[in-house]
């Protein structure tokens, strides 16, 4: 049966039909849809972990007893992975295990553009590399067999073209796969002597799969029909942009496994072509890998370091004229970035921006504080940072950073990473003011529940971290929650905690406006006769308030009815639409 699919929804497919019996991941864009997608199956278990390292011991532990596992994540939650990562190589698995991981070239929503390959080749983990939907589909089937064949995890790695993009999916039916769980001390205890015993296998198998890779039909030969004398080694998407350029003018080396790259596959290709390209985004990997085999290619001197590539940005490379059917050379005018109207934590940006206090951020859609006309944040790192950057900046900033800094974290990023930083804080006593910004939900990555909202991957009840009680269990002692709508309450919040000459944890608490149960109040709208013109509310950064006329205007289309504009205006200009 055929289906048009999303990349992440076809590889998704394919954990399904090869067997996978057990998913444990943490929601990062562009990855997320792999473990949404494969939570409808209802005779597999599926589970959103509270990081990335968990995630992939869990997958790890499931693979150890016996049944084909995987965990997904993004690129950056790779390094929270890392650690298992690398230990996992030389141990090995038991039944097969996939690490799907998605990279975001052009960084659409990530804070780095880093090169997940890079990861590959430093663990000795093989990596195959889809570049469309039926692909990933393949490509999963593939991955378990490798890693039963040759005992080791395998990479999958996605990028944001090819999780997202659609393309036609043959589906096939699924196999059920168990191994026998033996007790394998030498295999799976790592300690010094049993994991130095283990590295030698690890370079045997690093050799058995470059002669694996030489054959592989995930790595193929599409011969040209000789219209230009040079070939092209390239992988994943940049495959489906060179024969959109190209078509079948040129001769291509399409490499689905890009860890470890074949020697004498490269070389015999070369070997055709006056002159070989390397088209791949991001690091050069496969022509480094390329020239220290001695073949001599063109790749990152012609083709950038930076961002995705198109089908232009090639036909640019090679000075041909790009097709016009596929080029936009209008100008599209940018929408930029903001929270939406009513989003519950611009009144606690707000209050913090009115008292120009530092702010520490993190990671999540509450890090579009930053933007105007609040202006927020002053640093956003990775997940967790804000917490542990905090103690780190008044311990060593003292009496001229106590009680003018804060940090602020939301309470999926919290779960994941920031409660470390919180005992840290506790344990080493800093004054520090910790502010979660509870949203009841993973909102970012398109609202997964986390292990505070109570609810599991499937929204049926699950075990619910008490925010209140963690804090206060791991030394907190001043612990309050606030409405953020309620720009007095925060203030007075914020002024006294941070008065304290201690650790303290503010909880802002309101549920996303988006979220299906939050039911919206009708449209303010504002009164001309008393609007002033004064602006003031102009400075909340509300996108369903606007000036015009010489005063402010209330999208009702936009406006969901959170009266938090009507505290602020000193003219009480904001009106129901009742009234």
């Amino acid at each position: 049966m055929k289906e048009l699919m999303i990349g992440n929804a076809a590889l998704a497919r394919g954990l399904y039909e090869a067997g996978c019996a057990v998913i444990s991941s943490y929601p990062g864009t562009p990855s997320t849809e792999i473990t949404e997608e494969f939570a409808k199956f209802n005779d597999v278990y599926c589970e959103w972990a509270p990081n990335e390292k968990v995630a992939t011991e869990t997958s790890f532990g499931a693979s150890l007893r016996g049944k084909r596992s995987a965990c997904c994540m993004k690129h950056v939650g790779l390094n929270v992975a890392a650690d298992p990562l690398f230990t996992m190589s030389y141990t090995g698995v038991n039944a097969g295990m996939i690490i799907c991981v998605a990279d975001d070239p052009g960084m659409h929503s990530s804070q780095n553009e880093q090169d997940s390959r890079h990861y590959a080749v430093a663990a000795k983990v093989p990596m195959l590399e889809p570049s469309d939907s039926q692909e990933a589909l393949d490509f999963a089937k593939a991955a378990y067999e490798i890693s039963e064949t040759f005992d080791t995890p395998v990479f999958i790695k996605m990028c944001t073209r090819v999780a997202h993009s659609q393309s036609i999916v043959e589906k096939g039916e699924r196999v059920e796969v168990t191994k026998e769980y033996v007790k394998n001390p030498k295999k799976y205890i790592m300690a010094p002597a049993n994991a130095i015993a283990r590295h030698p296998f690890v370079e045997e198998r690093t050799q058995k799969l470059t002669e694996y890779a030489e054959t592989s039909p995930l790595n193929r030969i599409e011969e040209g029909m000789g219209e230009y004398d040079f070939g092209i080694i390239t992988s994943s998407t940049s495959y489906q942009y060179v024969k959109e350029v190209f078509g079948d003018k040129v001769s291509v080396l399409k490499l689905g496994i890009v860890n470890p790259l074949p020697v004498k596959l490269i070389r015999d290709f070369a070997d055709k072509a006056k002159k070989v390209y390397v088209i791949e985004e991001l690091d050069p990997i496969i022509e480094t890998h390329c020239k220290t085999i001695g073949v001599d290619v063109i790749g990152k001197e012609k083709f950038s370091l930076l961002g995705e590539f198109s089908q232009k940005t090639i036909s640019q490379a090679f000075e041909l004229e790009a097709k016009e059917s596929t080029v936009l050379d209008a100008k599209i005018p940018v929408r930029p970035p903001m929270m939406c109207a009513g989003c519950p934590h611009r009144g606690m940006y707000y209050v913090l921006a009115k008292n120009k206090i530092t702010v520490l951020g993190d990671i999540g859609c509450y890090t579009l504080g930053s933007m105007p006309p609040l202006n927020a944040l002053d640093m956003t790192l990775c997940m967790g940072a804000s917490v542990s950057g905090l103690h780190g900046y008044n311990k060593a900033g003292a009496e001229e950073t106590e009680g003018k800094t804060v940090c602020v974290i939301g309470d999926s990023t919290f779960m994941h990473s920031g409660v470390t930083g919180l005992i840290n804080i506790a344990y080493n006593q800093s004054n520090s003011t910790v502010i979660i910004l509870d949203n009841s939900i993973t909102g970012m990555t398109g609202h997964q529940q986390n292990p505070t909202t109570g609810k599991n991957i499937k929204g049926d009840p699950a075990g619910k971290v008490d925010l209140e009680s963690l804090c206060r269990s791991v030394g907190i002692n001043s612990v309050r929650v606030v409405d953020p709508y309620n720009l007095e309450e925060c203030e007075k919040t914020v002024k006294e905690e941070l008065a304290k000459n201690e650790p303290s944890v503010i909880i802002s608490r309101r549920p996303c406006v988006l979220l299906k149960y939050v039911k919206p109040k009708k449209p303010l709208r504002v009164n001309p006769d008393k609007c002033r013109g004064c602006k003031k509310c102009m400075t909340f950064g509300c996108p369903a308030i606007s000036f015009r006329d010489k005063h402010a205007v209330v999208d009702n289309t936009l406006c969901i009815g959170c009266g938090v504009c009507a505290g602020l205006c000193p003219f009480n200009a904001f009106e129901s639409e009742e009234e």
